[in-house]
């Protein structure tokens, strides 16, 4: 396995590479592990990171695989479904996957995503709309929503 840290606005971003695609990306501490050199779907998963950032990218074509049951890769697929810009709650998400009281399976799925932001689970709500958790942070979360409405993102020493 490659890893790359990439320092985002919002703080430094772990990305994982193995057999030519991205299994992992997270928001990470201080902690960052050795890194070797950076393999090619690193480097464009990284320039594809910068491009979203900057309000250039609505949608992501690093090859990804995430390692999940099936349940939960058909979870991920539907979220990559979610458009730039918009949110569905969990149970919109259950009802098109046409399980509609699997809202709470959903939730488990989406807390499970290994691939955060490429696979973008920031864009699930609550049913009333709220932000509910998100492995990053609902600092991270509400930054993340408020870029893709077209906001400057704020650096990530004041989250």
């Amino acid at each position: 396995m490659n890893t790359l840290c990439w320092h985002s606005p919002l703080g430094p971003i772990l990305l994982e590479e193995e057999g030519g695609a991205v299994t992992g990306l997270r928001f990470c501490g201080q902690e960052v592990p050795a890194q070797g050199p950076v393999s090619p779907v690193l480097a464009q998963a990284a320039a594809q990171l910068a491009e979203y950032f900057a309000g250039q990218r609505q949608s992501f074509t690093v090859p990804l695989a995430p390692r999940g049951t099936p349940f939960q890769q058909e979870v991920w697929r539907a979220l990559c479904a979610i458009p730039y810009g918009q949110t569905r709650s969990y149970g919109q998400l259950a009802a098109a996957l046409g399980r509609p009281s699997a809202a709470r399976a959903v939730g488990g799925a989406c807390r499970r995503n290994p691939i955060w932001l490429m696979i973008p689970c920031h864009r699930v709500v609550g049913a009333s709309g709220s932000l509910t958790g998100y492995a990053g942070g609902l600092e991270r979360k509400k930054a993340l929503l408020a870029l893709e409405q077209g906001q400057a993102v704020q650096p990530h020493s004041t989250l």
